[in-house]
This record gives structure tokens, C-alpha cells and sequence, in this order.
């Protein structure tokens, strides 16, 4: 059954035409931001094509960035060797002895289908401006996401992965809505409406409850 949903996807997906983050016409994003800000609780969601990237935007979205330190005990090693190379300090449990300052910076977790139900309940928990949520183990991907309720927040991370620009107009007419948002280095860490309709697939399969048919042997 999986196999076939996921090619009834696929098949969806690809005869839309529409296979690029950048067309306004695009349905899967944006139906998989709901789902995510559904099962949440968060107003925005940002959607990025790996857990890096998704970190990355968690602290340019709070305009954390080179030269700046941060609380983020429990990082693994990956995540902080990357935080390490955008000239940020990690401050935390594990790191310089130990010792938390302030509150931390996001809070992060890693979904795959046997954990997924739990995603809700983990984003309740939160109080971290931003929740990073992997969600590669899910089958499809990379692939993650930044959950917050932050406005500016949501904004600045916008605007970090797709090379700076907002939208469609900024991005081809090169007209600056708002020079405030844009980030000193541009990345593209956009997610294709391909993935993430895949993504949307299992994360909607992994969160329903299980049922039995009632059959007896």
C-alpha cells in the first residue's frame, strides 16, 4: 500500500508540471506548512531541504550569526560542527565545561514514522523561539522544517534560503521589499514541492492512529 501511495503521489506531483519551490502555482509546500503548523500549534513554518539548513535558519531568523554565542546543550556532533563553521560559539551542556547561559536558541528533534504521532505533543513542551524538526527519517528528503510563532522570525528565515529574496518579484526583478531581511550571505535551501509532498504523505500515515480489522486467526 505504501508503494502505491507513494507513486499516486509521485504521478500527482509530476503531471502538475510544477516541480520548482519557486512557482507560485505550487500546492505541496504550502500543504505541507499547514499540516506541520496544524499538528503544532505554530502560526509559521519554513520549509528547508536539510537539518543543517534548518538550523542555519532557526539562528539567522534571530539574527544570531558570525561572532555571536549561543545555549544549545545536547547539539550532535554534525549540527555543532556547522554551527562551529558559521563562526558561532555553542554554549551548553557537553561544551565549555558545562555550563547553560540563558535560554536556548531552538529546540530540535529528528521525526521517523514510529515517532511521528509524538510531534504535537514534543511542540507543547517547547519554549524555544524555534523548533527544528528533521524530517528525513520519515523516508523521503533530506528534508526539515523551522516551527515558530515568531513574525520576524519566520521572515528572516524566509529570506536565508532562497538567495534573499521574498518572493517571485524580488527574486527576478531584483526590487528590495524590505532591506531589513535581507542576510548577509544567501543560500539556496529551498525544498522541492516533490519532496515535500512525500514528506506530507508519511508524515500524515505516521501520525494516524493504528487500527485492527477485527479478524481473528
Amino acid at each position: 500500500m505504501e508503494l502505491f501511495d507513494t507513486a499516486t503521489v509521485l504521478t500527482r506531483v509530476l503531471t502538475s508540471g510544477v516541480v520548482m519551490s519557486i512557482e507560485k502555482s505550487d500546492r505541496e509546500l504550502p500543504g505541507l506548512e499547514r499540516l506541520l503548523t496544524k499538528q503544532t500549534g505554530r502560526a509559521k513554518a519554513v520549509l528547508l531541504n536539510s537539518r543543517s539548513a534548518a538550523v542555519h535558519a532557526a539562528l539567522a531568523g534571530q539574527g544570531i550569526g558570525h561572532g555571536d554565542r549561543i545555549n544549545r546543550p545536547g547539539l550532535g556532533r554534525q549540527d555543532l560542527a556547522f554551527v562551529n563553521w558559521l563562526g558561532i560559539t555553542v554554549i551548553g551542556e557537553g561544551v565549555e565545561g558545562g555550563v547553560e547561559e540563558g535560554p536556548v536558541a531552538f529546540d530540535h528533534l529528528a521525526l521517523d514514522p514510529e515517532n511521528a504521532h509524538q510531534l504535537g505533543e514534543w511542540a507543547r513542551r517547547s519554549t524555544a523561539p524555534a523548533l527544528v524538526v528533521d524530517l528525513t527519517g520519515l523516508g523521503f528528503g533530506p528534508a526539515a522544517a523551522v516551527l515558530t510563532d515568531d513574525a520576524d522570525l519566520w521572515a528572516r528565515a524566509e529570506r536565508l534560503k532562497i538567495f534573499g529574496a521574498y518572493d517571485l518579484r524580488t527574486m527576478w526583478t531584483q526590487e528590495e521589499a524590505d532591506s531589513n531581511l535581507v542576510p548577509g550571505v544567501q543560500f539556496n535551501y529551498r525544498l522541492s514541492p516533490l519532496v515535500a509532498a512525500c514528506v506530507r504523505m508519511a508524515l500524515s500515515q505516521a501520525a494516524r492512529p493504528h487500527t485492527t480489522s477485527g479478524a481473528t486467526k
